[in-house]
């Protein structure tokens, strides 16, 4: 089971703009970068993940403290 990793990537959403943009842009690309990069999730997360709601994240992204944000400093430019 790699419930840490599931943790893992819920956090980045929540905490990194530019992660999140891209989650938010196309999320099966973005998962597939995390496993490639060794992020172990099963099917049953990355199908978990790549359903959630992009408002809800972003909801939950600005309730956090600034402090601990990482922010995309490249404007969403890519």
């Amino acid at each position: 089971m790699s419930q840490p990793n599931v943790e893992k990537v819920i956090g980045r959403l929540v905490t990194d703009e530019e992660f999140r943009r891209r989650f938010v842009n196309d999320p099966w690309v973005t998962i597939r970068e995390l496993v490639a990069g060794g992020c172990d999730l099963n099917e049953c997360e990355r199908l978990a993940l790549s359903g959630l709601d992009p408002r809800a994240v972003d909801r939950m992204a600005n309730s956090i403290d600034p402090s601990i944000q990482k922010v995309d400093t490249h404007g969403g430019a890519s």
